[in-house]
């Protein structure tokens, strides 16, 4: 808000309603990045499945067109989160392995209390199916990517499975590797 960018304030928003309104994109779009906050989770959820259902298109238009584009931008900054998982599985293996080697060594340094190699490889396997596979279903069923949607859902797919057959083994390279 400081004075210097007042000329890029206009062009984002010129009255103070829509102002209001960018504020209120922003905060929901910073928010929705806590994935693991159970009560924001199931809101999340509900006002996804408001904005798609059948009953939105009896609704004031402009209000529904609002509520859709808000839960869109939502999940696309959780997307772009953890795009990695819906990418090639080199992609994937290249940024899973920075989380592990970034918590592990809070582990090893005494930051953490727990040693994420107990449990990275279900723990893999739980997110792909709760969360990264569900979220790029949405994604593809809101059309906002178009046909590169089947693409995003087909690498975290075949993502999951990969890791079910090679994450064991993955996991104790890991843990080796940055243990020395």
């Amino acid at each position: 808000m400081a004075d210097e960018f007042e000329a890029f304030r206009v062009c984002i928003f010129g009255t103070d309603a829509e102002m209001n309104r960018f504020r209120k994109l922003l905060v929901n779009s910073v928010i929705a990045t806590d994935i693991f906050d159970r009560e924001q989770s199931t809101l999340r959820k509900n006002r996804w499945n408001v904005a798609f259902s059948e009953d939105s298109a009896r609704e004031d238009q402009r209000v529904a067109k609002n509520r859709k584009a808000t839960i869109v931008i939502e999940h696309l900054i959780q997307a772009s989160d953890v795009s990695h998982c819906m990418q090639h599985w080199h992609v994937y293996q290249k940024w899973n392995e920075r989380l592990f080697h970034e918590m592990y060594d809070a582990f090893l340094e005494g930051r953490s209390d727990k040693d994420p190699s107990e449990g990275w490889y279900k723990g893999e396997i739980w997110f792909f199916d709760n969360y990264i596979i569900p979220l790029a279903k949405k994604l593809k069923n809101c059309g906002v990517f178009g046909v590169s949607s089947d693409e995003y859902l087909m690498y975290a797919t075949t993502n999951r499975n990969e890791w079910v057959i090679k994450g064991e083994t993955i996991v104790a390279e890991f843990k080796e590797k940055y243990s020395r």
